[in-house]
């Protein structure tokens, strides 16, 4: 699904889905994303180590197999922001935001790249521009732009309703290892205060036409997102994922050897 089309659909209500790309690394990867069924993948640079180049390969690959290409940036600034422009996403995910100047610098920027400095800040604040001409170029040229804010610590949390003022942003990114931790409550997501936190961001995003994505690593605990109301479904790694394919079958072909099942230990990091 391209950009534009991932769009409407979440303006009209409807779920997404995609996956977070933490170890990918080559092109060839392009023949499994075409039967994949995935509309959109976030290509990590927050965590994972990806130079600008290896970036810029992994998007033209996604678009080619007509997958939206997301870039995770490292932190919330607008340098970052401009770099994965520039190398051709069709849309950012800002992590762990949780003031409303770091909110306007990141949607500024992936609206109105390649405006810098005031020009920037008169655009993104009081909806001023060099001319007509410049505001509907930069429409145009931004017309697939995806802005996706993280959410990741109660003090963004209690600033939520602040933020969601921004205007600009297309989807609301909900982080659970960093949320639960900042809630005291490392990686306890069934745990009722966690479940209280991403059901109310949820709700109050939505409230505003603001679809959620939730991080979750398992079909269990992404089900458990769809059904407190997230549509942005955002589910596992490239990673995760092919660890638990790989040890599935080769664990089902020792079943028919004869031999015991050898038990799936999860090694893979969580972003």
């Amino acid at each position: 699904m391209d950009a534009i089309k991932l769009k409407r659909a979440l303006k009209r209500g409807e779920h997404v889905f995609g996956f977070m790309s933490s170890a990918m690394a080559s092109a060839r990867w392009a023949g499994s994303l075409r039967g994949s069924t995935a509309d959109y993948c976030i290509i990590d640079s927050e965590h994972g180590s990806r130079d600008r180049t290896e970036i810029q390969t992994l998007i033209r690959m996604l678009r080619a197999s007509d997958v939206t290409p997301i870039v995770r940036i490292p932190v919330p600034k607008a340098e970052y922001v401009a770099m994965a422009l520039d190398a051709g996403t069709a849309g950012i995910l800002a992590p762990y935001c949780e003031t409303v100047e770091q909110v306007e610098e990141v949607v500024a920027t992936g609206k109105w790249h390649p405006l810098k400095g005031e020009y920037l800040t008169r655009a993104v604040r009081d909806n001023v521009f060099p001319s007509a001409e410049t505001k509907k170029y930069l429409q145009r040229r931004h017309r697939e732009s995806l802005v996706v804010i993280g959410i990741e610590s109660e003090p963004a949390y209690e600033n939520l309703e602040s933020i969601l003022e921004v205007g600009g942003i297309d989807g609301v990114f909900v982080g659970p290892n960093d949320m639960s931790t900042s809630l005291g409550i490392p990686d306890d997501y069934s745990n009722p205060k966690y479940r209280k936190v991403v059901k109310d961001i949820i709700r109050r995003c939505e409230a505003r036409g603001i679809p959620v994505m939730v991080h979750q690593q398992t079909v269990d605990t992404s089900a458990a997102a769809i059904k407190l109301g997230s549509r942005f479904v955002l589910h596992a790694t490239d990673a995760g994922m092919l660890q638990r394919a790989v040890a599935g079958e080769l664990n089902e072909l020792r079943k028919v050897a004869g031999k015991s099942a050898g038990k799936l230990r999860n090694t893979v990091d969580v972003v």
